[in-house]
């Protein structure tokens, strides 16, 4: 069923995000535009799932190819959205909301196997390439492939062994948006606890 062209369950995953994107700064840029709605739904989407690439975000959304570019453009012409290049994707943020570091670590974060990866490593610190593929779930040369883009990235030193760095603020990430990524970063968000030490 359909109420002015727009399916009723699209209807519903706009308004979903469109209320998440009405609490966020930089929203109902245009009051008299009959599609701000779609943006508030795009700002909003991103607030809760920062580092989406443009064809998740679409799907999500339940949005047109050339929808959701004209929607981007807008917003980010409008200082609401910003983007990176990951490879051959181009991942959205809300604007101003991450710095550099945290761009590249949500883009990688998104990515099921170096997800997996780190947090095998937010886990352990003294994980051994075997143990982090077996908590992956992939061969030691797919470990060996990940570990030298994520080395690349900034996001893992091999200098001894694997030690991710900026632990503090790879765990804040897996736990802040954990259910945006997958059941493995929720498991790892419900232990987080674990691996979180406090000194007065």
């Amino acid at each position: 069923m359909t109420d002015g062209g727009i399916d009723e369950g699209k209807r519903s995953t706009l308004k979903r995000f469109a209320a998440l994107g009405a609490t966020t700064p930089l929203v109902r840029l245009s009051e008299d535009d009959d599609q701000s709605d779609v943006r508030d739904a795009i700002v909003g989407y991103l607030a809760t799932t920062p580092g989406a690439h443009f064809s998740k975000l679409r799907d999500d959304l339940q949005l047109g190819t050339g929808e959701t570019q004209h929607h981007l453009r807008r917003l980010e012409r409008d200082g609401a959205v910003e983007h990176r290049k990951d490879g051959d994707y181009k991942r959205y943020f809300p604007a101003g909301r991450f710095s550099d570091f945290e761009q590249r670590a949500l883009g990688y974060l998104r990515r099921e196997t170096p997800r997996r990866m780190l947090i095998a490593l937010l886990r352990d610190p003294d994980a051994s390439g075997a143990d982090i593929a077996e908590a992956a779930g992939v061969s030691r040369s797919t470990v060996s492939k990940y570990a030298t883009e994520l080395e690349a990235a900034d996001l893992l030193s091999r200098e001894d062994g694997y030690e991710v760095r900026r632990p503090e603020t790879l765990l804040t990430l897996v736990v802040r948006y954990a259910d945006s990524f997958g059941e493995d970063a929720v498991g790892f968000a419900g232990d987080a606890d674990e691996f979180v030490t406090y000194s007065p």
